[in-house]
């Protein structure tokens, strides 16, 4: 596979988000996700995305242990600053002390002694992103992180955290229906030799064509608690991959390959991370390399499917409160 630039390593082109493996999108499977994510690495993935929210700890703990032989093989990317409280539920904290030992844990599930990569998951509006950062900067003093890493922030505070110590890469949601990021987010990016690492590439499976009947999905789901997989919402945006599907057809290549692809036309600094815990998806996904887009199919695809022609926010209105893009901040 083909390499991009991420701050002083060279990963695939496409890295793997893990988060589905134990978080968000049924019971996960630990068997078919170990099998996963051994053929990621021997296809030549070499970016694995992870967080300490993801299965409450159990998504670090399960890379950790599954390739605990293959450390080398990979850069390793987690996050911190959202987790489980001690009232078990999901809570943002950007507080140093919590940042560290978050770390702290962290290192101990992954099974490593430095984290790769490691982003500020969201930005506590409690604490200044000066603090945060500035703890994770302790971080790469000490040893334990090697580069940072800002998710779902505006391109205001990516600049700020930018100030108090070089950020690797900036993570956000992107792809043919998420196009926030074009607002600024990827400019500045641009401009600051900043990474953008783009989550759910394919739209949460829907630019897969994984999604056609929302009510079949499992009940915990969060997919469920999307405007765009709800209702109307969800019924206009079906009626968009009949399109998309007869494009990907001219081409002889997959929905999910056609998305990925499209992405991955965007810019050179831009890494999708289509997240998956099957072992065909990361085969099928792994092709989207060699998919290229001519300038008239770019064209078409983005008449198609953007952000006009898209039904539904990204998120419902308390999680969209939690987010500090563009997106939110127009809306506000």
């Amino acid at each position: 596979m083909r390499t991009s630039k991420l701050g002083s390593f060279q990963v695939s082109a496409l890295g793997l988000g893990c988060m589905s493996m134990s978080h968000g999108y049924g019971t996960p499977d630990n068997l078919e996700s170990a099998q996963a994510l051994h053929r990621a690495l021997d296809l030549g993935y070499t970016l694995l995305d992870t967080a300490a929210l993801y299965g409450f700890g159990a998504n670090e703990s399960l890379i950790g242990g599954t390739l605990r032989e293959r450390r080398g093989e990979y850069v390793l990317a987690s996050k911190c600053g959202m987790f489980r409280n001690a009232e078990g539920k999901r809570a943002i904290d950007g507080r140093p002390e919590i940042l560290k030992r978050t770390c702290d844990e962290a290192l101990q599930r992954l099974r490593t002694d430095a984290i790769d990569l490691y982003y500020l998951h969201r930005v506590d509006r409690r604490v200044p992103v000066e603090e945060s950062i500035g703890a994770l900067a302790e971080m790469v003093h000490a040893g334990k992180v090697k580069t940072i890493g800002l998710s779902e922030v505006s391109v205001e505070t990516l600049r700020r955290a930018h100030g108090i110590h070089p950020i690797t890469a900036l993570q956000s949601e992107y792809s043919l229906w998420s196009r926030n990021a074009e607002i600024g987010a990827l400019a500045a990016c641009k401009e600051l030799g900043i990474a953008f690492v783009a989550f759910s590439p394919l739209g949460r499976g829907f630019l897969a064509g994984a999604v056609r009947n929302s009510s079949e999905l499992a009940e915990k789901d969060i997919r469920r608690n999307l405007p765009r997989f709800q209702g109307g919402n969800f019924a206009k945006n079906l009626a968009l991959l009949d399109g998309f599907g007869a494009i990907a057809g001219e081409l002889h290549c997959t929905m999910a390959q056609l998305a990925l692809a499209w992405v991955l036309a965007q810019g050179e600094h831009i890494i999708p991370i289509p997240g998956t815990c099957h072992m065909r998806y990361v085969e099928e996904n792994a092709c989207a390399v060699d998919v290229a887009l001519g300038a008239d199919t770019l064209h078409r695809l983005d008449a198609l499917i953007n952000q006009r022609t898209v039904a539904g926010a990204r998120y419902d209105a308390a999680t969209q409160q939690e987010i500090g893009t563009e997106e939110f901040l127009a809306a506000a």
